[in-house]
Formats: structure tokens, sequence, C-alpha cells
């Protein structure tokens, strides 16, 4: 497994994630991530509450770091599908998502996450299924 700076250098490049939006890696082993993100204007949708987009984003990252451990040295796994659950709006202005692995095999994996505002509020929860690819 890389070290969590190897995998921030790594995961620098996914510039949606970590450049637009701003979300950062927080910790990381394998089949486990927890990323972080500080909510501003521009994540906010015209109802003045966070975009629905900044949850699945963020839950989509914590998946690619969690299922990635060696990013960049083996097959790389991608989201196949997923599925968001919204629950209720974030009243906090930091956010954390966690991704855990739940099953992973050769080539497919399911990965569970959630997303909490610093209230510890379970704002949405993430269900995703990945497909690992040779490079």
């Amino acid at each position: 497994m890389k070290s969590l700076a190897e995998l921030r250098e790594f995961f620098s490049h996914d510039r949606y994630a970590t450049a637009t939006t701003g979300i950062e890696i927080l910790e990381a082993q394998d089949g486990y991530a927890k990323v972080g993100l500080a909510v501003h204007e521009g994540h906010m949708n015209a109802g003045n509450r966070v975009m629905g987009a900044v949850y699945y984003t963020m839950a989509d990252f914590a998946f690619a770091v969690a299922s990635n451990p060696d990013a960049g040295d083996a097959p790389i796994t991608f989201t196949l599908s997923s599925q968001i659950n919204f629950l209720t709006p974030a009243k906090g202005k930091y956010l954390t998502a966690e991704a855990r692995v739940v099953r992973k095999g050769r080539r497919t994996s399911f990965y569970a996450a959630e997303i909490r505002d610093e209230l510890g509020t379970l704002i949405a929860t993430v269900s995703s299924n990945g497909f690992r690819m040779d490079n």
C-alpha cells in the first residue's frame, strides 16, 4: 500500500475532486478512506444548501482512494455504478465522507460510504460497485 503522502500526490491529479471541489484525503488504508471538505459558497445550490453533486463527488473520491491502495502501480478500480441516498441537508460547514469495502473480489467490488457534517449528522449514504481494470 502507498503511503498517505503518495496517495495524496497520485490523487491530486483528480483535478475535479481536489482542485475544483477542494476535497482532501484525511485517512487511507486498503479498503477504507476518509476525505474532508470545507464548505464554501461555491458548493451551494439555488436553495442555499450544499449541492447534491458535492456529496456524491466526496463519496466517489473516497471510494477511489479506498479501492486503489497501490494507485499508479497496479490495475485501477473505477466506479461501475453508484446509488446515493440524500437523508438531510448539512448544517455544518465541514463535511467528511468515509468509504469502506463490503466485498472485494478479483475484478469487482462493493463499497459503502457515509457523508457527515462536523456535527456528526449523517447527510447521505452511497453504495458503489467497482470494476478493476488493467492500466
